[in-house]
């Protein structure tokens, strides 16, 4: 610390202010940093309110080679003690993390698997079948996904109100080359959803009808990149009479550009991921900046 630089005390924060700046970092921040600034820190960290929403998105600078990010999940998960509401897994994962999760949070209401490759469509139908309280899934893949699975997560999930799919890149065009599969299964098991994005899919004139006579409440529709689809005329007045956010196939996704062109609990025991470095100033800094 330099001459004259004034040093907060961390410590010395309520509890619910350290509660609340923990909620907007990732689970690495967490389990490496934070739970490190202090004894008070490493008590909330440990506590299961600060695990009802799990962040795993990384800045692109860091080294995902250099942790084993499966293994934090899974703690967090048990340090979560039931009451995870929220958890977004990006750029790893497996289908044993899914079920681990499941298993473990039957309370969950959004599940996010965003370029996981080791997850398959198998892998998230197992999962979400028994999260009856979920609301929102996402999904991003380059593998194909099951009508058949997703009839079964729809069933298995009456208060689904958001399903995002993106499917990018699978045939070479740019677009899923699989019909009307995921719509047909939306339409018949999905009929409380309100936001909607199938990204792009295969899907045709035949499967948007059969989204908008069977999903009355939908308000929000993105159908970019689903080249098989012909929006015009009376089907793209009933859109708009119907939807109040619609997204064009041909409208831009400059917002997903990045992701397409890329790719039993024991509470005494320790976790060490790595934590090397000045983890006090670096930390101190990163903290004040969200104040």
């Amino acid at each position: 610390m330099k001459n004259g630089e004034y040093k907060r005390d961390w410590a010395d924060l309520p509890p619910e202010l350290t509660s609340s700046i923990l909620l907007r970092l990732n689970i690495h921040d967490i389990l490496n940093n934070a739970q490190e600034v202090c004894k008070s820190w490493r008590r909330v960290c440990k506590d299961p309110s600060t695990w009802t929403k799990i962040e795993t998105r990384m800045s692109k600078k860091f080294d995902v080679w250099k942790y084993d990010l499966e293994a934090m999940c899974r703690h967090a998960v048990d340090l979560s003690r039931g009451g995870l509401l929220e958890i977004n897994i990006e750029d790893f994962g497996s289908d044993s993390l899914l079920s681990h999760i499941a298993d473990r949070s039957s309370n969950l209401r959004r599940l996010g698997a965003v370029n996981c490759d080791g997850i398959t469509s198998f892998g998230i139908f197992k999962a979400v079948v028994k999260l009856p309280l979920l609301e929102e899934l996402e999904v991003v893949t380059h593998s194909f996904i099951s009508g058949d699975h997703l009839k079964a997560v729809g069933k298995s999930c009456p208060n689904l109100r958001t399903l995002m799919i993106r499917q990018l890149k699978l045939n070479g065009m740019g677009y899923v080359d699989c019909g009307d599969e995921i719509a047909l299964a939306i339409a018949e098991t999905m009929h409380g959803l309100r936001h909607l994005q199938l990204l792009g899919n295969g899907l045709s004139d035949a499967g948007l009808n059969a989204i908008l006579d069977n999903c009355p409440k939908l308000e929000h529709l993105d159908i970019r990149k689903c080249f098989n689809v012909n929006l015009v005329g009376d089907r793209e007045k009933q859109c708009y009479d119907r939807i109040k956010v619609l997204r064009h196939p041909n409208d831009s996704i400059h917002e997903y550009d990045a992701i397409v062109s890329d790719y039993s609990y024991d509470s005494e025991e320790e976790y060490v991921y790595d934590i090397s470095g000045d983890v006090g100033y670096r930390f101190d800094s990163f903290i004040s900046s969200l104040l």
